[in-house]
């Protein structure tokens, strides 16, 4: 026990830096596991869309959405989700609704907020559109 502690206060830097990382670990398991909405990837979406009619909500700007997004998916901004704005989502609370950014993390905060609203079933897109056009899976673009 003696050698444990002569290393830490020899290494009082390196000690504080491996305690950080294990509490930023821990804080995010917690966070993963208490957060209103469920992460997942390509080929659940894909599941979700076609067995469950899930809804793809396409958080990016309109400029982004146009160049390439999700088959049917409704584009609405951050702001507007912020501001109570979800008369384009309204008629689809009890459907499973997928949030979708560019990279995955930007939509959590959305979908929290969706979740707040009422929807029932919020998901988030692993790792966004990046994930979901790593997956070899289709874009459509230019249209809305």
């Amino acid at each position: 026990m003696q050698e444990y502690t002569d290393f830490f206060q020899q290494n009082m830097i390196l000690s504080l830096v491996w305690v950080g990382l294990f509490i930023a670990l821990i804080m995010s398991f917690v966070k993963a596991a208490t957060a209103a909405y469920k992460e997942i990837t390509a080929g659940e979406v894909t599941l979700l869309m076609n067995r469950e009619d899930g809804v793809v909500v396409d958080i990016r700007s309109k400029d982004e959405f146009k160049k390439g997004h999700i088959t049917d998916a409704v584009h609405i901004l951050p702001s507007d989700i912020k501001a109570g704005n979800l008369s384009s989502l309204e008629k689809y609370k009890s459907n499973p609704i997928i949030v979708v950014c560019k990279t995955g993390q930007t939509a959590a905060e959305s979908a929290n907020l969706l979740a707040k609203a009422g929807f029932e079933n919020v998901n988030l897109l692993k790792n966004g559109l990046a994930g979901w056009s790593d997956a070899n899976l289709p874009l459509v673009r230019g249209k809305k």
